[in-house]
């Protein structure tokens, strides 16, 4: 799922940036509330972790901005020990939940996956179609009894497409919720880890699950539909 990070703190950013990836997320970090709010208004963005006290704006009038989005993101705020006040009218703003800076990076991932399996705005902790079962808290995928192995990325384009059952999504949309602003739309990278995940997840014998709708992009549905 893609994520903006807001954070001034250099050494933080860089860090949780990299950890967030590493766990899956597509992330596209932002050292400024400026430079926030103008990813905002071209990406949209399933999670933001929101540190409340940036040098150019006002955390809680970006929690408003990001509150108003349709669909609204789930926020995480970020906040010094000491911000008891900014974590009520965060929480008062519409922010989902906080972490007390400065946080473990394990405890913050945990955070942002709990927030994305709120039922309002993601799926159950397993996520099911058919006989494929994705489990995002742990990382695991399985076909039946077959456990499928994945890498992060694949893992990614394959979550997006099952929080999606039965839709067909365009290239584009998986590609602004699998991957950060850096994505090219014009690549084909999105077709190859499709022929990548087609080849694990319809292995021989399968009924066949991930479809190509030409001209129009990718739905991952039982036959019958």
């Amino acid at each position: 799922m893609r994520v903006l990070l807001v954070e001034d703190d250099d050494t933080l950013r860089e860090s949780a940036t990299a950890y967030l990836r590493a766990s899956g997320f597509a992330v596209d970090p932002a050292a400024t509330g400026k430079m926030a709010r103008e990813l905002a208004a071209v990406s949209p963005y399933d999670a933001v972790i929101l540190d409340l006290r940036l040098p150019d704006d006002d955390g809680l009038a970006l929690c408003t901005v990001f509150r108003t989005r349709v669909p609204a993101p789930r926020i995480l705020m970020a906040t010094a020990r000491d911000g008891v006040e900014d974590r009520i009218a965060g929480l008062d703003l519409g922010a989902d939940d906080y972490l007390v800076k400065p946080y473990a990076l394990g405890e913050l991932v945990a955070r942002v996956r709990a927030l994305l399996r709120r039922p309002d705005h993601a799926a159950p902790t397993r996520l099911q179609l058919a006989d494929l079962v994705l489990d995002p808290a742990t990382r695991h995928a399985w076909r039946g009894p077959r456990e499928i192995s994945l890498t992060t990325k694949e893992f990614a384009v394959l979550e997006v497409l099952m929080r999606a059952p039965g839709r067909v999504l365009t290239r584009e949309h998986i590609g602004e919720h699998a991957w950060d602003d850096n994505f090219d739309l014009m690549s084909n990278v999105i077709d190859v880890y499709i022929a990548r995940l087609r080849r694990k997840v319809d292995a021989p014998g399968d009924e066949p699950l991930l479809n190509t709708v030409r001209g129009a992009g990718y739905r991952l549905a039982p036959p019958r539909e």
